[in-house]
């Protein structure tokens, strides 16, 4: 019998109609990392109201995302965006798109945001590989292995057409956490005030 504290979860596409509860699981699992505190200030609540404007978005514009969903039973426990090769950077027609949802959060958080943006852009690898992330398990469900499964049936994927992995983070935890699937890291970045990590997983071909 699974124990409860490592629940057996399904992990499968988003389907379209999934997307609003994506969003908000998101915004939920990210509001207190440090990124977004940076980004728009030390009130929970409005950390969690402008990632909802800024994850949904980036799903609206960004449509060569292929996220993934973690569920248990009905209920979504987890969730991870996907962009395939060429697509992970935004074009300068989506930009002027996204503006709209990010207009709301206000000047000081609009221009932090673009650094940020810009930063991880300059970095983005020139090798076709696959952008995993935003990565969220709900904030009352991390610890029980949800994320590993996530990232398990990611790499699978990965492995099945031979394609090298990256992703962005900003904590050391999750340095340790990706480490676990592969993932090394190639660059460190202060940007905004937060440490960033960059990491690669390399396909079997690299």
């Amino acid at each position: 019998m699974a124990s409860a504290e490592r629940p057996v979860v399904e992990v499968r596409d988003l389907q379209r109609e999934e997307v609003p509860a994506a969003v908000a699981l998101l915004a939920r699992g990210f509001r207190d990392n440090p990124i977004p505190t940076a980004l728009f200030g030390g009130d929970p609540e409005r950390r969690r109201q402008c990632l909802e404007m800024m994850f949904g978005g980036i799903f609206r514009v960004m449509t060569a995302h292929t996220p993934l969903v973690a569920v248990d039973g009905a209920t979504m426990v987890g969730v991870t965006g996907v962009l395939p090769p060429g697509a992970c950077q935004p074009t300068n027609g989506q930009r002027l798109r996204l503006l709209p949802s990010m207009l709301p959060t206000g000047p000081g958080s609009l221009l932090r945001l673009l650094r940020l943006s810009g930063a991880w852009g300059r970095l983005d690898p020139k090798e076709p590989h696959s952008h995993l992330g935003p990565l969220a398990v709900d904030a009352h469900l991390k610890g029980r292995g949800i994320g590993s499964q996530v990232l398990h049936a990611y790499c699978r994927r990965l492995d099945e057409v031979n394609l090298t992995g990256y992703l962005e983070t900003e904590t050391e935890d999750n340095v340790r956490f990706y480490t676990r699937f592969g993932f090394q890291v190639i660059a460190e970045q202060r940007v905004i005030g937060v440490a960033n990590w960059f990491m690669r997983r390399p396909s079997e071909a690299s």
